[in-house]
């Protein structure tokens, strides 16, 4: 079924609001990781506000959906979707990496805030996220998880291990969204280690996959209700996006993968953000 056009608009609104959110807290926090949130936005928007079924109500329930962050260090679009959904308030947001704010410079378990698990260590959260797929089968559970990853992740080999293992098992409730946006801490991805074509690797790994523009909310609505529909595969969704995407100064450059914005650069990058949406 199509997203409907009243709902593409309102992804892409709340999209936009966790952009300036992000840019808001890694500026205030005077550290962080603004580029790959950035980039992930409209993909993690669509996930959040139509599939990943987490809600203030239900974020203690056993039978629920569960959401991993493989790439931890992106969690700043994390925080700003679970306040999104009620989770976590607003002004919390601005507590972000500071002392004694459970909204740390990676995600840290806490179910009342509805983070299901801590990640930061590159290549553990797929295997995290397939042991809780399997979970959820062995405990007859009809819900779903979801995993982020990205390029830079896929040179772990701890991803290919796990996605034998979820392959193997048949893990049709599994599914992962790769952010794919070729740029790491050190430089274009396909310069440090080149992963090439994860669509056709995870499907020599035995699972459902597909490339999409990560950009494009009905795209990647229709890529996640299709992987709903494959019973006996994982599927993987590799989502091609622009890290920094909205701010011009940020887009494509890796030294936005880690570093804050200065009041001067903030003040851009809200103007820019703010432009409407359609």
């Amino acid at each position: 079924m199509t997203l409907s056009r009243e709902k593409a608009t309102n992804i892409r609104k709340v999209a936009r609001e966790v952009r300036l959110d992000v840019v808001r807290m890694v500026h205030a926090a005077a550290c962080g990781h603004p580029g790959g949130p950035l980039g992930m936005a409209d993909f993690m928007t669509t996930l959040f506000l139509e599939h990943l079924n987490l809600t203030a109500e239900n974020r203690l329930a056993d039978d629920r959906d569960r959401f991993v962050l493989g790439n931890g260090h992106t969690c700043a679009g994390y925080y700003a979707l679970l306040a999104q959904k009620g989770l976590i308030s607003k002004d919390a947001l601005l507590t972000f990496r500071k002392m004694g704010s459970p909204l740390q410079g990676h995600p840290n378990r806490n179910l009342d805030l509805g983070i299901d698990f801590s990640t930061g260590s590159l290549g553990t959260g797929l295997s995290v996220a397939q042991g809780m797929a399997l979970g959820a089968r062995l405990n007859g559970w009809d819900s779903r998880v979801y995993c982020t990853s990205s390029d830079g992740e896929s040179q772990e080999g701890q991803i290919w291990e796990a996605a034998t293992s979820a392959a193997h098992w048949g893990l049709g409730n599994l599914t992962v969204m790769v952010d794919f946006n070729n740029i790491q801490i050190d430089g274009p991805m396909r310069e440090v280690m080149n992963v090439r074509d994860l669509e056709a690797k995870y499907k020599a790994f035995g699972w459902h996959a597909v490339t999409v523009d990560g950009h494009d909310v009905v795209a990647v609505d229709q890529a996640l209700c299709a992987a709903k529909e494959v019973a006996e595969q994982p599927s993987a969704i590799i989502a091609v996006t622009t890290i920094g995407k909205g701010v011009s100064y940020m887009e494509d450059t890796s030294a936005w993968h880690g570093c804050a914005p200065n009041d001067e650069q903030l003040a851009q990058a809200l103007e820019e953000l703010s432009a409407p949406v359609s």
